[in-house]
């Protein structure tokens, strides 16, 4: 198996982990293009209208807004941007070594700094 696949993998088994949080929808990590390379919604879970345009709305915004460095020497890098929609929670983490994103979208009722924790403890060992 190559680097690439075993990252992929990795990359899903973590997906799932978090898939397993009770108000967790949607794991995902995409890449720099906005495609999905593993992970998705919880199995079982019917998507809300337009979830998945949602979904790659917010990719949009949040992978140009992840890859402006302008404030990373004076305030660091970003750890995740957090949007608290009505329906839905959406989070995402950049991994700038990799350029991919983690999404989430999470129940509306969601902590977001305890989302933020959970994906910390389980994807320690990822750059």
């Amino acid at each position: 198996m190559s680097n690439n696949t075993l990252g992929l993998k990795l990359y899903g088994e973590k997906c799932s982990q978090l898939l397993k949080e009770s108000e967790i929808r949607f794991a995902g990590i995409v890449d720099k293009d906005g495609q999905l390379i593993a992970g998705g919604f919880k199995e079982g879970l019917v998507p809300h209208e337009g979830d998945e345009t949602r979904l790659q709305s917010f990719l949009e915004f949040v992978s140009k807004a992840s890859i402006r460095k302008e404030y990373d020497e004076s305030l660091g890098p970003i750890n995740y941007l957090a949007a608290r929609r009505d329906k839905a929670v959406l989070v995402s983490f950049p991994f700038p070594i990799t350029q991919i994103l983690l999404l989430i979208s999470a129940e509306p009722s969601a902590n977001i700094e305890n989302l933020a924790k959970k994906v910390v403890e389980i994807f320690i060992d990822v750059n």
